[in-house]
């Protein structure tokens, strides 16, 4: 019962208190109190009102900026794969269409041809067949009805082409225009150039006049284009006059090359 009272009696004043504060409010004795605690409050409520805005809209800037980043990630990642899917598809692409324009110029029925692709480019041109795959040194290479070169050197699994404008390439040649053909030999110089040699004064050669091989090598079939004489050189009191010879198309450019294995 001591413990009840106590109790009781706090009760009791809360509600009188009550009672008696909404009774001052009803009569309007605390308008003067409630403008004062408004004036103090506002400002302090307004800016944690602002605070609390600005806090949100970092978070959310943070939140918008980290999801922004996480996708822009994935699509780098997907463009790169979609790069690298496109390359794969556009070389084997390449390929097939240098398989079947090979097909069309010489005869697979004729020449037994295995497809290379040239990994590097220095002195020699090196493709990624070798021994294994019955490459033996000697054997002519093509691309198309253009000759690039014969097997230098070979390995298990690789193998090197001097190629035409090797300064120790000698290819029996001879070249076809309008106004007639000559003959003569094919000679490798540094850099790019080839110098077709040994050409009979009276024999017609000109600008532009496509050079073929021979086929005397005995390895190499006739008829092969060589390049296109893009110079003739000719010197008084000289038996035989020259010519200088470009090639046809970059080496660099080809997918695919074709050694003739019979």
């Amino acid at each position: 019962m001591s413990k009840i009272l106590p109790n009781l009696q706090a009760f009791l004043t809360l509600t009188l208190l009550s009672l008696l504060i909404l009774a001052l409010d009803g009569w309007q004795f605390l308008n003067w109190p409630k403008a004062v605690t408004f004036y103090i409050t506002n400002p302090i409520s307004f800016g944690l009102y602002r605070n609390s805005q600005l806090v949100g809209k970092q978070f959310y800037f943070i939140f918008s900026a980290r999801f922004a980043a996480q996708q822009n990630s994935a699509l780098k990642e997907q463009i790169g794969q979609l790069i690298s899917e496109n390359a794969t598809l556009r070389k084997k692409l390449a390929e097939i269409e240098a398989l079947l324009s090979q097909q069309q110029v010489i005869d697979p029925k004729t020449y037994n041809l295995l497809p290379a692709r040239p990994i590097g480019l220095g002195r020699y041109l090196k493709i990624d067949k070798g021994l294994s795959s019955g490459i033996k040194i000697g054997q002519a290479v093509v691309f198309k009805d253009n000759y690039i070169g014969r097997i230098f050197q070979v390995s298990q699994n690789g193998a090197s082409i001097q190629l035409l404008a090797d300064p120790d390439s000698k290819v029996a040649a001879f070249s076809q225009g309008l106004e007639g053909r000559a003959k003569g030999i094919l000679v490798g110089q540094f850099g790019l150039e080839l110098l077709l040699d040994k050409i009979l004064h009276e024999e017609n050669i000109k600008v532009g006049d496509l050079v073929y091989t021979e086929g005397t090598e005995g390895y190499l079939p006739r008829g092969l284009i060589l390049g296109s004489v893009t110079e003739v050189l000719e010197r008084e009191n000289e038996v035989f006059k020259q010519a200088k010879v470009g090639a046809v198309f970059d080496i660099r450019d080809l997918e695919l090359v074709f050694v003739i294995i019979e």
